[in-house]
C-alpha cells in the first residue's frame, strides 16, 4: 500500500500491518534539515512580479520541501499550509506536490471556517459580540461557511486534495475558551456544517484544537470529523480515556508530549512516545504523532530518537 492508502485506513480505523502511519500538522525544522525556508515563513509579496518561469521554480522548490519532508521522515500525509481561496496559486503547488510524490502521500489543506480563540488584540471586541452583537457573529459565521464549502468545491473537481485538516483552536491547557452553551451555539452548528458538507464531497476531515477538550469532547465527536488531532496532554487529555471513550467513533492522532521533547530527558520522550504508541495502537485507529507540531526551537535530534522508538514499538504484527 501507498503512505496516502495506509493513512486512509487509519481514519477508517481498520486493521493495518506495520508501522502505524505518522503524521506531523507542521514539520518547521527544513532550514537544519534541508537548508531551505519553510513556506509558511516565505514572503510572496513579490508573485505577482515574478515571471512564468519564476514562479515555476518557485512552485517547484515549495513542492520539494513538503514532500522531502515527508520522504525523509515518513510521514504518511501532508498537509499544505496555503490560502484556499487562492487557487491560481494553491491548484498549481497541490498538482506539483501530487507530481513529485506520484501520488504516495494523503494531501490535505486547512479548511475551518468556525470562530476559534481571538488574539489579544481582538479578543474585548469577540467577547462583547458573543453576548450583544450575536446576529452579527451568525452572519459571519454562516459566509465563513459557505465560502469553505464554495472553494471546496472547486478543488474537488480538479481531484487535487484528499482532505481538511480543521484548524480552529478552542481551548487553553485548563479549559475551553467558550463557556458550553457558547460552544454549542456559535461553533456545533457550523463545525457540524461543514464537516457534514466536506464528507458528502467524499473528503476525509480531522479536527484539531489544542488544550483540554474534554468538556467539549462529546460535542466534536458528534459534529463526525474522522479524526481527532492534537489530545493535548498539556491539556491534561488521556488518550487512554479518549480512546476508551470514542476509539469506536473516530480516528486519534497525537499525544506525543511536545513539551518533553524540547526540555525533557532522552528518557522522558523515550518512555513518553512508548506510553503513546501502546496506548494510541490497540484497536487501531490511531496515527502517530505529536500533541501539537514540529516546532522552531524544537530540537531535530530529539523529534529523529522519536522516530527511532516509533520504529521499534510503532508495529502492528
Amino acid at each position: 500500500m501507498t503512505n496516502r492508502e495506509k493513512f486512509i485506513k487509519a481514519l477508517k480505523r481498520e486493521p493495518l500491518i506495520g508501522l502505524v502511519p505518522h503524521f506531523e500538522l507542521v514539520f518547521y525544522l527544513t532550514m537544519e534539515a534541508f537548508h531551505k525556508v519553510h513556506p509558511l515563513h516565505r514572503n510572496f509579496e513579490q508573485w505577482n512580479q515574478m515571471s512564468r518561469e519564476e514562479k515555476e521554480m518557485q512552485l517547484y522548490d515549495i513542492a520539494w520541501v513538503y514532500v522531502e519532508t515527508a520522504k525523509r521522515y515518513e510521514h504518511s500525509a501532508i498537509l499544505v499550509h496555503s490560502d484556499m481561496s487562492n487557487y491560481e496559486f494553491t491548484a498549481p503547488l497541490l498538482q506539483k506536490i501530487r507530481d513529485i510524490s506520484n501520488d504516495e502521500y494523503f494531501i490535505m489543506m486547512h479548511g475551518d471556517p468556525t470562530y476559534s480563540i481571538p488574539d489579544g488584540k481582538s479578543m474585548m471586541e469577540f467577547t462583547v459580540q458573543l453576548y450583544e452583537e450575536q446576529h452579527i457573529l451568525h452572519d459571519r459565521a454562516k459566509r465563513q461557511t459557505e465560502n469553505s464549502i464554495k472553494w471546496a468545491e472547486r478543488f474537488k473537481e480538479g481531484g487535487l486534495i484528499d482532505g481538511f485538516a480543521l484548524c480552529s483552536d478552542y481551548c487553553f491547557n485548563t479549559n475551553p475558551f467558550f463557556s458550553i452553551d457558547l460552544f454549542d451555539e456559535y461553533i456545533v452548528p457550523y463545525l457540524s456544517w461543514i464537516i457534514c458538507e466536506y464528507r458528502g464531497m467524499g473528503y476525509y476531515i480531522i479536527k484539531h484544537t489544542d488544550g483540554n477538550i474534554m468538556p467539549i469532547l462529546s460535542r466534536l465527536v458528534d459534529c463526525k470529523p474522522d479524526a481527532l488531532h492534537s489530545l493535548d496532554p498539556q491539556g491534561g487529555v488521556s488518550l487512554e480515556e479518549v480512546k476508551r471513550l470514542y476509539g469506536d467513533k473516530v480516528c486519534l492522532i497525537g499525544n506525543v508530549n511536545c513539551a518533553l521533547l524540547q526540555t525533557g530527558t532522552d528518557e522522558d520522550c523515550i518512555e513518553d512516545v512508548k506510553r503513546s504508541l501502546s496506548q494510541g495502537m490497540e484497536n487501531y485507529g490511531y496515527i502517530f504523532s505529536t500533541s501539537n507540531c514540529i516546532y522552531t526551537g524544537m530540537s531535530l535530534k530529539r523529534y529523529e530518537l522519536m522516530l527511532d522508538i516509533w520504529h521499534k514499538y510503532g508495529v502492528y504484527i
